[in-house]
């Protein structure tokens, strides 16, 4: 965290419905202008935390403050201007706009009248503009597409100026685009206005991507909190979501689906990342594979140590030695093809032709693709060899 007082502190605090605590001793201090990820499995309780720091659920112990203050003596309206929050249920509207639901974000600075002055009006426009809202603003709110509600219900949350944004799954029902957008969005918000955001996500690669610090929820407990990288490795993972560690790659954010295991039937030869479609190509036609020689932190070493049955590695900045080759040509012995997938083998990766040298004297085919090598297989016509 900066140096910066926290502007929102959860002290000892423990949340649930009724007296039965669904995750408890929960301590986390937010600076302003930070933003910070809650994961976890679900029904881990991410979001019964938000909703007891929103207000909607009283919490069983311990305390929230805001900028120092406990929330929980704070008057409505003072809250409601230090606090926005947007959760994934959708309030019920009838015969209402896209720009009546972000007015109500201004609601509580207009007094008693709910009259929005200039500058009001101004906020709103801008904040429409930001989340790509503005030329929806006269259409009917209950009849816009899921993704463009999301959208309003943030531009909301954003006109709202709150010190804190609460912010449940707030990139759900919206395209790849939108998703990248909202949090570059939510980024500069934090940063710009010090805004304190807190959001729950499911997806592990936008936490990781968007996310100054992550919360881990599991078992009824915050179970660690840090950066992406010191959180996320394939150890903590496997443990916070109870899968296999190795499916899981923290240098992309990214879990394969479990490998093909069996004997290898195909020796994959990569590099660079142009193995990757090859090698998800083989995963998803159930076709167990070994890859090799890859330097140890090569792009498709990585993706090979999740979905291969046997990888093939040498230390970066060398050249593969003789032994890692004669363990590679043992195990491509065992094959009925190898894959090819880079056009030429520069520099450290050189040694990799004699692989696809010996294949071809061992007659075994060599295939530039794994849709070559399919199609080869099902007996479509194709041209099978490099």
């Amino acid at each position: 965290m900066s140096g910066d007082a926290p502007v929102l502190a959860l002290r000892g605090l423990a949340v649930g419905h009724g007296a039965r605590a669904l995750v408890s001793n929960i301590d986390l201090e937010i600076a302003p202008g930070e933003l910070v990820a809650l994961i976890g499995p679900n029904g881990s309780g991410k979001t019964t935390i938000l909703r007891t720091v929103a207000g909607q659920l009283a919490p069983l112990s311990g305390s929230i403050e805001l900028a120092g203050r406990d929330l929980a003596g704070m008057p409505p309206h003072e809250r409601a201007r230090s606090l926005a929050s947007l959760f994934t249920t959708r309030p019920r509207t009838d015969l209402i706009t896209a720009r009546d639901v972000v007015d109500a974000g201004r609601y509580p600075f207009t007094g008693r009248l709910g009259t929005l002055q200039p500058d009001d009006e101004a906020r709103v426009r801008d904040a429409m503009e930001a989340t790509g809202t503005w030329a929806l603003r006269n259409r009917d709110f209950a009849h816009m597409s899921d993704g463009q509600r999301q959208r309003a219900l943030i531009a909301r949350a954003l006109v709202q100026e709150p010190r804190v944004l609460l912010l449940d799954e707030p990139t759900s029902y919206l395209d790849i685009r939108s998703q990248v957008e909202m949090l570059a969005l939510l980024r500069r918000h934090a940063r710009a206005r010090r805004v304190a955001v807190v959001a729950t996500l499911h997806d592990i690669g936008l936490a990781l991507r968007a996310a100054d610090r992550l919360a881990c929820i599991r078992d009824g407990r915050m179970c660690a909190v840090g950066a992406p990288g010191e959180v996320l490795t394939r150890a903590d993972t496997a443990e916070l979501y109870g899968i296999d560690g190795s499916l899981f790659n923290p240098a992309f954010g990214s879990v394969e689906l479990p490998r093909v295991t069996g004997d290898p039937r195909v020796f994959v030869i990569a590099g660079a990342g142009t193995g990757a479609d090859t090698m998800r190509a083989l995963q998803r036609a159930a076709v167990p594979f070994a890859a090799g020689v890859l330097a140890e932190h090569d792009v498709d070493a990585e993706i090979a140590r999740s979905l291969a049955v046997e990888t093939v590695c040498y230390a970066d900045f060398t050249s593969a030695a003789d032994g890692d080759l004669a363990r590679a040509r043992a195990i491509l012995n065992r094959c009925e093809a190898v894959i090819a997938t880079p056009p030429a083998f520069p520099g450290t990766a050189g040694r990799n032709a004699e692989l696809v040298d010996h294949a071809r004297t061992q007659g075994i085919p060599v295939y530039a693709s794994a849709s070559a090598y399919l199609a080869a297989r099902s007996e479509a016509p194709s041209d099978p060899t490099v």
